[in-house]
């Protein structure tokens, strides 16, 4: 059985990707800062709690030597978490790059030797075209008005993470994922977006690469993307 953790998984495109890959037969461990929430998420689904806040080191410790007990391995991780900040100062920063990229290195830290332990290991980071020089430089793209700075340059790190660290582990496959605007607690202030199910069927596509699959890449649903 492939052994899954889904980071932010309580709520939104995490929460739907965690049921579609428990409906293909994976041991889904859904992590969440909030102990409640996360349990209920999870006792929903039917999957496995570990919780997780991506900001903390001791809790992303404590997550990955939970699963290291109880699986010895990890096949897929998917960095989910994430924060939309519409506001722009020192504090705000902090916590965008703290959430959507510092949070990426952390998580990635503590599994990879759980990591290097699957025979196909695979980590897929939800991150966005908000934050590809090439979108919010085109006219006919609608990233180029949008106005949220702290965002799209932390979902540029969280791409950039990715490419360095296919580099860097070349036995695992590291890809980013552009999941599409989608209907979440983060956009209901902009009333946008389609189904989160919709959404995590292109993220459960890259969850489920086989050995032979690509990494180091930026995708949409259509494919590669320039960024």
């Amino acid at each position: 059985m492939t052994v899954t953790l889904i980071t932010g998984a309580n709520k939104g495109i995490g929460f739907e990707t965690a049921k579609q890959l428990l409906e293909l037969g994976h041991d889904v461990y859904i992590g969440a800062r909030d102990l409640k929430r996360g349990e209920y998420a999870a006792a929903a689904l039917g999957a496995r709690f570990v919780q997780l806040d991506v900001t903390d080191d001791a809790s992303v410790s404590s997550a990955l030597a939970t699963i290291d007990a109880a699986e010895g391995r990890l096949d897929v991780l998917v960095h989910n978490a994430g924060i939309l900040e519409t506001g722009l100062d020192g504090p705000a920063a902090l916590r965008s790059f703290d959430t959507n990229a510092v949070g990426i290195v952390r998580v990635t830290e503590a599994a990879l030797p759980l990591l290097r332990k699957s025979s196909n290991p695979n980590v897929v980071t939800i991150s966005s075209s908000a934050g590809s020089f090439w979108a919010v430089n085109n006219p006919e793209r609608p990233e180029f008005g949008l106005p949220l700075a702290l965002y799209s340059a932390s979902k540029s790190a969280a791409t950039m993470l990715t490419v360095q660290y296919a580099k860097s582990h070349p036995g695992i496959k590291f890809n980013a994922l552009e999941p599409g605007t989608t209907a979440t607690d983060m956009t209901a202030p902009f009333g946008i977006g389609r189904p989160a199910e919709e959404s995590a069927r292109h993220v459960v596509r890259l969850a489920t690469l086989d050995p032979t699959g690509p990494t180091g890449t930026f995708q949409d649903e259509a494919g590669e993307l320039p960024w």
